[in-house]
């Protein structure tokens, strides 16, 4: 598995990351996911909608929680023909459990906890840390990655605007 070091940071501090990301034109890897009722969720389930799929180191810290709160009230202004579904490395009873209390209704939340599945097929699996690093993909109804954005600093929120406007103009 190739490596990537300082690919991300952490509080200015260089991380690896496990994997290659997807390139964009390519079909998206496919990986199997735990939903919150611990069902298995799959990638290759959105195909025929327009999927912005969010990666976070944990839903229970500030930055991840405000990006899953941002991604929620924006899906709701969104085309149906667009899911959001948003991916860490929390449980899936912590999840449900964050989400209820935070209203999210509007994003899908799944966990890669398993076997890390996603996190080293599309290249976001931080070594040192074995969690999510902040990235954001949009894939289109065929399966295919016509946008991503790994986001440098850990800390750090994605550019929203350049994430939904590539979602939209697929819609």
């Amino acid at each position: 598995m190739n490596e990537h070091p300082g690919a991300t940071t952490f509080q200015g501090n260089p991380l690896t990351l496990l994997g290659d990301l997807p390139e964009v034109g390519q079909p998206v890897p496919d990986a199997a996911l735990v939903g919150n009722g611990l069902e298995e969720v799959r990638v290759s389930s959105y195909q025929g909608k327009v999927l912005i799929l969010a990666t976070v180191p944990s839903l229970d810290t500030p930055v991840c929680a405000t990006e899953t709160r941002r991604f929620n009230e924006e899906a709701a202004g969104l085309d149906e023909a667009v899911q959001v579904l948003t991916v860490s490395m929390d449980l899936p009873f912590a999840q449900a459990r964050w989400c209820g209390a935070e209203g999210i209704d509007s994003v899908t939340t799944a966990s890669d906890h398993r076997d890390a599945g996603l996190g080293t097929g599309w290249g976001v699996l931080i070594k040192e840390l074995r969690l999510l690093a902040r990235a954001v993909f949009v894939v289109d109804a065929d399966g295919v990655l016509r946008y991503r954005q790994l986001v440098e600093e850990v800390t750090e929120e994605p550019d929203y605007t350049a994430v939904l406007a590539a979602a939209r103009d697929l819609a």
